[in-house]
């Protein structure tokens, strides 16, 4: 099986060469998608021995993640494992997202094993919305918003997604499990810095719960 890493990344230039490095241990064919960056992060990655595309401007998360994947699929990889850049993500776990594909088309990190590091506010946040995108997915869903994850070409070549932004995860976990696809887990670690998080409380939430409310007209229609 061929894979890829897939690091979508914006503003990111304190940690990208880090992660790409780490990440390039285990995987030699690492993308970085710089969102619009204005610092040194595509440079940096580039450095750091990673591919990179650029979008002209700010598009989102979820449409970096496309055009990534879109890329790296089309190049005849297998399976890509998608990871964040801002270093929550370790590298050196991507060995068990490598061993769950064997029997999986979607295999998600879960951080809801041992969240004592994580912010309470999170940690709720992350097991209600775990819940409701469960819910929508007919699946139990630990995490549904981790960006450490792992998809199959067929897999996501069978859905189609709307979302662009942070919506975009939560609608690939329900789109793939009404498909009635694998879908996997494996405990990843929780890691929280100094990094600054580049979610919009207000506006992100009103997009995460607009996605909610069309997949469920879609379900009931």
């Amino acid at each position: 099986m061929r894979v890829a890493a897939l690091i979508p990344a914006y503003q990111e230039e304190k940690f990208i060469a880090g992660v790409v490095e780490k990440t390039r241990r285990i995987l030699p064919d690492v993308l970085v998608v710089d969102d619009g960056s204005e610092d040194a992060t595509a440079e940096l990655a580039a450095a750091a021995g990673a591919r990179t595309l650029r979008n002209p401007a700010n598009l989102g998360k979820g449409a970096s993640l496309v055009i990534g994947l879109d890329a790296l699929f089309a190049e005849g990889f297998d399976a890509v494992i998608c990871l964040d850049a801002d270093g929550q993500h370790l590298p050196g776990e991507i060995p068990r997202f490598l061993a769950a594909a064997k029997t999986a088309d979607l295999v998600l990190g879960s951080r809801m094993g041992d969240v004592g590091d994580m912010p309470f506010a999170r940690r709720c946040t992350n097991r209600f919305t775990s819940w409701l995108i469960g819910r929508l997915a007919g699946a139990k869903i630990p995490d549904s918003q981790c960006g450490f994850r792992l998809l199959r070409r067929e897999a996501w070549r069978s859905v189609t997604l709307l979302g662009r932004n942070y919506d975009f995860e939560g609608e690939m976990v329900v789109a793939m499990g009404r498909k009635g696809l694998r879908i996997a887990h494996v405990p990843i670690s929780a890691v929280y810095g100094d990094e600054i998080s580049a979610i919009r409380p207000l506006r992100d939430t009103w997009r995460f719960f607009r996605m909610v409310w069309r997949l469920w007209r879609r379900r009931e229609g």
